[in-house]
């Protein structure tokens, strides 16, 4: 017997207008679900919408078993799925090691199980709870960062097999749907735990934001990101048509010609150098690594080359040659 519709609520329709407007075409779709709030209020709106696009859709629950309980919490979660409908429903616990780091180590042991769950069921898309709080909290720790538009765009609504329909979507939002439905999420307590720097940046950082400056610092911050991933994909995609005109391939490696580059604009030469360094060596490059190179160009007094990992740039007869040195 299918689930009680919920009636209709302001929240609950926002939730599934944003997930109708970014379902695949066809196929099956995996909803990330831990039982909070946000991924809770995606689960009952794909549970809604996916049907009725002609589309399969189930659930995917991740058990890191970092704290007391975890298992407990992945059980309900998964009866929450079926309840709403979705089928198959895949719990899987999982190891989470140390590298980079306790949220990053989860956060990749997470997307390893997605992934492989995805594999296994042939799902074409898998749906991500983020909401726009969690895309102000990005830009605002990719800003701490200094990193530049690779941090400070933000989360992508559409990044392979993930989509994440609620970045445009308060978490005051999703909270609000579960009431609406009579769901009741988990509420992780790592999410209060202010040894993780998100959770400062949620509980003290934008709040002082939002009482200093005025309201609306997380939308602005939103809109930032998206501004900024518009502009670096145009740069993105000059980069790489420029590079096909460009680069000369060879055993050795790739080479571009030093007056091409110098007449770019710095944006575009450095992503040109970025471009030919991770194409051929499957190195990224840091911003200080990109700007040395850059000065084979724009600084040139000679200097013998620069050096980097597996790779050796040098200034000859007018080219930038990169060839392999491991």
């Amino acid at each position: 017997m299918p689930p009680e519709r919920p009636r209709l609520t302001p929240a609950i329709a926002d939730v599934r207008r944003a997930v109708r407007a970014l379902l695949p075409s066809d196929g099956l779709v995996l909803v990330a679900l831990s039982g909070g709030p946000d991924s809770l209020a995606l689960a009952a709106a794909t549970a809604f919408e996916a049907p009725r696009a002609g589309l399969r859709a189930g659930a995917v629950i991740v058990d890191h078993g970092l704290q007391p309980g975890s298992a407990d919490a992945a059980a309900r979660a998964s009866a929450q799925a079926r309840a709403l409908g979705l089928h198959p429903v895949e719990l899987r616990r999982v190891a989470v090691g140390r590298d980079g780091g306790p949220e990053a180590a989860a956060r990749a042991s997470r997307y390893s199980a997605l992934e492989l769950v995805a594999a296994e069921t042939g799902a074409v898309a898998v749906l991500l709870g983020h909401t726009l709080d969690d895309q102000a909290e990005t830009v605002l720790l990719g800003l701490a960062r200094g990193s530049g538009a690779t941090s400070i765009r933000g989360m992508e609504p559409v990044s392979g097999l993930y989509r994440r329909p609620l970045l445009g979507i308060r978490r005051e939002t999703t909270v609000q749907a579960c009431a609406d439905a009579g769901l009741e999420p988990w509420l992780d307590p790592q999410n209060d735990d202010p040894a993780f720097t998100r959770v400062r940046v949620r509980r003290t950082v934008l709040p002082v934001l939002e009482q200093e400056l005025g309201p609306g610092i997380a939308e602005a911050l939103a809109r930032t990101a998206e501004q900024l991933r518009e502009d670096a994909d145009a740069l993105d995609h000059f980069a790489e048509e420029i590079a096909e005109d460009l680069a000369e391939h060879s055993e050795a490696g790739i080479s571009l010609p030093v007056k091409a580059l110098e007449v770019q604009p710095a944006a575009l030469r450095q992503r040109l150098i970025r471009l030919a360094v991770a194409s051929e060596f499957h190195v990224s490059l840091s911003r200080a690594q990109t700007l040395e190179v850059a000065r084979l160009v724009t600084d040139w007094h000679g200097q013998s080359g620069v050096d980097l990992p597996g790779v050796r740039v040098e200034r000859r007869s007018g080219l930038l040659h990169f060839t392999a040195t491991g």
